[in-house]
């Protein structure tokens, strides 16, 4: 305060003072305005805001929060732009190596290329189809991959494993003149004890003597009767279930000759039972880009029992059955209604059918024929395949057969041979799967797994501590990190690994994919450091890579673990001209009724769901 104003406010205050008591002093605070005493607050009063500068602060608080938000979802946006494009680079990679290796005659190589190229996308976690980009380019590798695996099937070799052609479809317009005598001869001596009703006329005979005196036919089907062995209690349980009579296992002789992964390269059809891609899921036979249930014995097996019981119980007689399987009910119904005739035979004779479908019965027949006398026809010296038993786990969630191999104790090989169904060497993420396994396996599956995350299944390995290795071995041979594993199992220089320790150990994935598969050769690689790098022999990487030198030059692509032949990768292809079995099959499929979706037929052993707990592992000493 200065002085001047303290100068005047004195005399004033001085003047107050007589009347304070009566009147008080003007602007004294204790006054109201009509002289009542005014109201005592200990608190101020802040200044009210008026609502414009409420309205203000809102606007420029929400505008902040919109800017912040707009500049997260570009960093998101950009983030998965880079990871599209990122994709798509690697997926070309693997196609463009696959072309080389095509071109290189390296078929084994272009398919695990190519395999590896549509994994990779697969895996991913993105929706192929909302992502522009990403359909785009799946699109593009699916029409490319199937334009040269159709060219390699023109040429007689394909991607897969070669598959035996049956030689029936050789003979399908042969006649026979009439012979009683001979049909007389065989009536005798043969056995036709069945219970399906076995005829021996001119046509059976005909082709019995034909398939006898082929070399051809005879190898043929004595690799089919090897082959057999390992699916024949399988077969005849689901066989007996169904209601189908036991001897019609014998269709398999000219469908497929008992092959799991038999394939029509004109038609598609593929499996033991030789079902077509669009017609196969309507009876169970789901298809994806990691498994095709038409190369499963067992469900295939069950397809075909309910299939040739429908079309039985729809023409009242079996051999009319087995050429509605190959021509199609649709054309059996028609002859039917035209004729008033339900009989095989009366067809043949009229020539309502299609040569290869008059071929059909009388060739099944005379194979079951020669099947049960195999003295006769010296088939009775060979072998059968011992059966294929295996324990079953049910899966959602991807995991890497090399992973199954570490915790079964078996072999990658030995599981592609249990699942021939597979696609891929990883089982699909969020879709069930039944996982074939080694007997006797599925406890010590469900054991060691639960100490892995499901979301890591794809790629982390699991290892048994065998005498005289090191931390530092096991992580340069399973492509992981000392610290990674120490800290995973808990080792610590106070708790040192073991033998017999049960490892978890942690893999970083590509893709979800495990790695490494393949290697790019740098500038001073030779095949000896490659070798040494990944822990395999020289003479590995020259199989595997189909190498007839040691000289390797930067860029190439070489694979550093074995490749394994899976299932056939079939896609759409063209239909064949109208009146080809393989045409009419699949018009047969498409208008069949399908059957309800059958249950998992238990082979020797139980089922079980894999335990999905999720713990921390540690440690621990393998059961003995």
């Amino acid at each position: 305060m200065t002085i001047a104003n303290l100068r005047c406010r004195l005399p004033l205050a001085l003047l107050c003072a007589p009347l304070l008591l009566l009147a008080g002093c003007p602007g004294d605070p204790l006054k109201g305005a009509a002289g009542s005493p005014a109201k005592t607050s200990s608190k101020t009063t802040a200044p009210a805001i008026s609502p414009a500068t409420q309205a203000q602060t809102a606007a420029t608080q929400a505008q902040a929060a919109a800017n912040a938000a707009q500049a997260a979802a570009d960093a998101q946006a950009a983030q998965r732009a880079q990871r599209i494009r990122q994709l798509i680079a690697n997926a070309e990679t693997s196609y463009n190596s696959g072309l080389q290796n095509y071109r290189g005659g390296r078929l084994d190589a272009a398919r695990l290329d190519f395999d590896f190229a549509v994994d990779a996308m697969l895996a991913s976690g993105m929706d192929l189809k909302a992502e522009g980009p990403l359909a785009d380019e799946f699109d593009h590798l699916l029409n490319g991959i199937n334009a040269l695996e159709m060219d390699a099937l023109k040429q007689g070799n394909g991607f897969s494993p070669k598959v035996e052609e049956a030689p029936l479809e050789v003979a399908a317009d042969l006649t026979f003149a009439p012979n009683p005598e001979l049909v007389a001869k065989l009536k005798t001596e043969l056995n036709t004890t069945s219970d399906l009703p076995l005829v021996i006329n001119d046509q059976v005979a005909g082709y019995i003597g034909a398939f006898s005196g082929s070399e051809n036919f005879r190898r043929h089907m004595a690799a089919s009767l090897q082959r057999v062995g390992k699916y024949r209690g399988l077969i005849q349980s689901v066989l007996k279930e169904e209601g189908v009579p036991q001897d019609l296992i014998y269709l398999a002789v000219a469908e497929s000759g008992f092959q799991p992964q038999a394939l029509n390269a004109h038609s598609g059809a593929g499996g033991m039972w030789q079902f077509m891609t669009y017609t196969g899921p309507q009876f169970g036979l789901t298809r994806n880009g990691y498994f095709d249930y038409r190369f499963d014995p067992e469900k295939s097996s069950r397809a075909y029992a309910r299939y040739i019981k429908e079309l039985y119980n729809q023409f009242g007689d079996w051999y009319l059955a087995m050429a509605a399987y190959n021509w199609g009910p649709g054309n059996i119904q028609r002859d039917v209604q035209r004729t008033g005739y339900a009989d095989f035979w009366e067809f043949y004779r009229r020539g309502l059918m299609p040569a290869q479908t008059r071929a059909y019965v009388p060739q099944i027949l005379a194979a079951i024929l020669m099947a049960k006398n195999p003295e006769r026809y010296g088939l009775d010296k060979l072998v059968p395949s011992p059966p294929v038993i295996y324990d079953t786990v049910h899966t959602d969630y991807a995991i890497d057969l090399r992973l199954v191999a570490d915790v079964t104790g078996s072999t990658v090989q030995e599981l592609v041979e249990l699942n021939p169904s597979m696609l891929r060497l990883s089982t699909p993420p969020d879709i069930e799967f039944d996982l074939h396994i080694p007997p006797g396996t599925k406890d010590l599956y469900a054991d060691r797994l639960k100490d892995i995350p499901e979301d890591r299944r794809a790629s982390w390995r699991f290892h048994v501590v065998k005498d005289g290795e090191t931390i530092d071995g096991i992580a340069a041979s399973l492509h992981s990190k000392v610290a990674d594993i120490a800290r995973t199992n808990g080792i610590t220089p106070q708790d040192p690994m073991s033998v017999d320790d049960e490892l978890v150990v942690p893999v970083a994935s590509v893709t979800g994919i495990a790695s490494p598969q393949r290697y790019t050769l740098r500038a001073g690689d030779t095949l000896i450091t490659v070798a040494d790098r990944f822990n395999v022999t020289i003479e590995e990487l020259r199989k595997w890579n189909a190498l007839s030198t040691s000289s390797v030059k930067p860029g190439r692509v070489l694979y550093v673990a074995e490749p394994v032949r899976l299932a056939p990768s079939v896609r759409a292809r063209g239909r064949v001209a109208s009146g080809h079995a393989k045409t009419t099959k699949s018009t047969s499929r498409a208008t069949g009724k399908a059957p309800a979706k059958s249950a998992t037929h238990a082979v020797t052993h139980t089922t079980t769901k894999s335990s999905t707990a999720k713990t921390s592992p540690t440690k621990r000493k393998a059961a003995k």
